[in-house]
């Protein structure tokens, strides 16, 4: 598999439906703009380095569906049209010149407020926490709110990325309780692979919020043994995302381990970027990266992915060069 030069892979897509072009995210990702994680006055765009996220959402759209419908929700299917596109009925639209959120229905409200929380709003963060509870059960999982949520989880602030996880637990109708994990679990264990990643995912937004954190660590770290590749993708996912100290061995592992170079390449995404780690998380991870960078175990891409991971973590543009690598580190911990 090639390593990009300046981002990582999208890791792949767990499509509900792969012949279903409506499930196809659009190719055409942007870039964040210098002090904020959206440009202002452009349509929201996840980036590159989320990529995986924003699939791993728009998979989950049927599956939310049935979610929905077992949290209290609506049990009426909605068309592909309805899940994909914002609705034309101008009663829902915002009235001319109204800015506050307050005034505007739960979908539109949600939107309004996590664009601004991703455009590092004062408060839009807040206000998010305080209002999502009430959203649950009244917002329709879309195109919009999939590219607001990528774009929220690719936010380097962590407080951001929370609001992301909030929104997309509501817009799947999950409540943050047992009953909800236990739901997922029922749906990973349905034999459906769309549905199963849908559920990977969907734990680990759960046990990044508390619920049930240490036994969705447990499914998730079991689920990296799997024979199927993406079963262990969206577990790798699924773990980045609950960002607790203890699944970073586990990532580690899965990067040296993993027989798919797609699953390797995650992990060390994963450690490097994405999910939810502090940056003294990720710092943990140094010392062990550094190691795989000569491994003779390893392949080559998988040195390349050991290097991009450390120059992510670190923001020191040091060659492709172990020694180096080891002489700063010592340096840096002697400072």
């Amino acid at each position: 598999m090639e390593v990009p030069s300046n981002s990582w892979g999208s890791g792949g897509s767990p499509n509900a439906s792969p012949s279903d072009p409506r499930l196809q995210p659009t190719p055409d990702y942007g870039t964040l703009g210098p002090g904020s994680d959206l440009r202002p006055g452009s349509p929201v765009r996840p980036s590159g380095r989320r990529t995986a996220m924003v699939l791993a959402a728009i998979a989950g759209a049927l599956v939310a569906i049935l979610v929905r419908s077992a949290s209290g929700g609506s049990s009426e299917r909605p068309s592909f049209a309805k899940l994909f596109h914002r609705s034309s009925d101008s009663s829902s639209e915002p009235k001319r010149g109204d800015d506050s959120s307050n005034a505007l229905k739960p979908q539109q409200q949600a939107e309004a407020l996590l664009e601004r929380a991703v455009s590092r709003s004062d408060g839009a963060v807040e206000q998010i926490a305080s209002d999502v509870d009430s959203w649950r059960g009244k917002l329709r999982w879309d195109s919009q709110i999939a590219a607001l949520t990528t774009a929220a989880l690719n936010s380097t602030d962590l407080r951001v990325r929370e609001s992301g996880i909030e929104v997309e637990l509501a817009a799947y109708g999950l409540g943050k309780n047992t009953a909800s994990f236990d739901y997922v679990l029922r749906t990973l264990n349905t034999g459906d692979q769309a549905n199963s990643n849908w559920a990977l995912w969907s734990l680990g937004l759960l046990g990044n919020r508390g619920v049930e954190t240490e036994r969705a660590v447990q499914v998730l770290t079991a689920h990296l043994h799997d024979s199927a590749e993406e079963s262990r993708h969206w577990s790798v996912e699924g773990l980045a995302l609950v960002g607790t100290n203890s699944v970073i061995p586990a990532l580690l592992q899965t990067m040296h381990d993993d027989p798919s170079p797609l699953v390797r390449e995650r992990a060390a995404c994963g450690l490097a970027e994405s999910g939810m780690f502090t940056q003294e998380q990720r710092l943990s991870a140094v010392p062990q990266l550094i190691n795989y960078t000569d491994d003779p175990s390893l392949d080559a891409p998988t040195h390349a992915w050991a290097f991009h991971a450390l120059r992510d973590i670190t923001q020191q543009q040091i060659p492709a060069d172990t020694a180096a690598w080891r002489n700063w580190y010592k340096t840096a911990n002697r400072d």
